[in-house]
């Protein structure tokens, strides 16, 4: 009998939850805190308990938790469900839909959103809403519906959303021609001296936190990206940015502003919710703890967004307002400037 048992155990269906594949330049790292790196909401003993279950494969064979893992290596979690992520649930979640046709859709998303579902986000993304509000939304290669671009769950403003095949297509070949128009407003750390400049560098998974991009100014590791800003304000310790992508890769703007020394302001997996700038004035310190309060997230808006539309060809142009949360931050920051030109406060 307890044979029995131990071969349908082994027989069972097992659903790949999460794959990656070890980069050429992984140094030797426990496979327990090399998947905390990668998976976002992991801790350390849910991933213990899955390799003591025997979940955690690495090259298809079940490791232990204190497996080291080497370059090259392809590290599995594999579970006896199907990952929810494609367990696609509509929600009557409210949009902010600024404008839409029988083509495309244009959402100003709210700060705190997350885009599609996936690891640890599972129900209350935009997709959820997505397709509750149309049936039959077109899915790219990546199972996502409508999406042929996304922003981060804590950054706000425009995406555009295709409804038909025939939309997907056309407006996913702008993207990878680089004819849309993409304007964001940043807030970053640091004072910048030049009015305006452009920042290029590959950008790839970094080796030290996967959770994170790094840039590689030479060689051939990770994807070609550029982004060109002007300043629009300077505040004494942080500089309020225009920045227009001319690529769109992953923590774009956040990882190239991080390259040149001005992180973007309270971006807490970039290093930006620490005080990067200023003095060790103790009123200082209580005043931009409480900038962080007024805005809990990174200091990053999609504001404007171009793009040919896919029926008509005319060239169309969003723009949202600036969310409270980033004015209410800036107008402490004015404040704070104004002062400091006489006296430290």
């Amino acid at each position: 009998m307890q044979e029995d048992q131990n071969t349908d155990i082994e027989n069972e269906e097992l659903y790949e939850h999460h794959r990656f594949v070890a980069s050429e330049g992984q140094e030797p790292l426990r496979v327990d805190k090399f998947l905390m790196n990668f998976i976002e909401n992991a801790t350390r003993n849910k991933v213990q308990q899955a390799a003591k279950a025997g979940n955690v494969l690495v090259n298809d064979v079940a490791v232990k938790s204190n497996y080291k893992v080497k370059p090259n290596d392809v590290v599995r979690v594999v579970l006896t469900y199907p990952p929810a992520e494609n367990l696609l649930v509509a929600e009557d979640i409210p949009l902010d839909i600024i404008y839409e046709d029988d083509a495309v859709i244009v959402v100003n998303k709210a700060p705190g959103m997350v885009v599609h579902p996936g690891h640890g986000n599972y129900s209350g993304t935009l997709v959820n809403g997505l397709i509750h509000h149309i049936e039959n939304l077109p899915t790219n290669s990546n199972e996502r519906p409508g999406l042929v671009h996304r922003i981060d769950k804590d950054t706000s403003g425009l995406l555009v959303v295709a409804k038909t095949e025939y939309a997907m297509a056309h407006l996913s070949k702008q993207f990878y021609d680089r004819t849309t128009e993409r304007l964001y407003c940043a807030l970053v750390w640091g004072y910048i001296d030049e009015d305006e400049g452009t920042i290029e560098g590959n950008i790839g998974r970094s080796f030290k936190n996967r959770l994170q991009m790094d840039v590689f100014p030479e060689g051939d590791f990770g994807k070609h990206a550029v982004t060109h800003f002007k300043v629009l304000e300077r505040l004494t310790y942080v500089t309020l940015v225009e920045c227009k992508l001319e690529t769109g890769r992953t923590h774009q703007i956040r990882a190239h502003f991080k390259h040149i020394g001005h992180t973007l302001f309270n971006d807490e997996r970039y290093g930006g919710d620490g005080i990067l700038k200023g003095t060790t004035f103790t009123k200082y310190k209580q005043f931009v703890q409480n900038c962080f309060k007024t805005l809990p997230r990174q200091a990053l808006h999609a504001k404007t967004l171009g793009f040919e539309h896919p029926t008509t060809g005319e060239f169309m142009r969003f723009n949202s307002d600036i969310p409270n949360d980033i004015v209410e931050c800036l107008d402490k920051w004015r404040t704070y400037s104004e002062h400091s030109n006489h006296e430290e406060i």
